[in-house]
């Protein structure tokens, strides 16, 4: 059997995602198409492009249940999982002083 492009329906699969060559190249088609390879990422946080920073550090330890609840909501939201003034350490004070400056800078 011969397999047929997923978006026209007409030519013959040649590309990745299972589309023909015109559908792969025009803007837009790949993107409507998740890819079928098996060695494809996939799951939550799998985006490109530049994340952006989340809003406030945490003070979670690294490696902490909280952390990883902290990483996975970052990873939801499509924010960078990490930010410059996170807890490198447990009671490491970066973050409380990283929130002080910015609410002082607000006031």
């Amino acid at each position: 059997m011969l397999a047929v492009c997923r978006h026209c329906s007409k030519c013959k699969v040649n590309r990745p995602r299972g589309l023909c060559w015109s559908c792969y190249y025009t803007p837009g088609v790949k993107d409507q198409y998740p890819s079928t390879s098996k060695y494809a990422r996939r799951g939550v946080g799998n985006f490109s492009g530049n994340a952006p920073i989340p809003d406030a550090p945490t003070t979670a330890a690294p490696g902490s249940p909280e952390k990883l609840a902290v990483l996975e909501q970052r990873a939801k939201l499509k924010q960078a999982l990490f930010h410059p003034a996170d807890a490198k350490y447990a009671g490491d004070p970066r973050p409380l002083e990283f929130l002080r400056n910015r609410a002082a800078v607000a006031v």
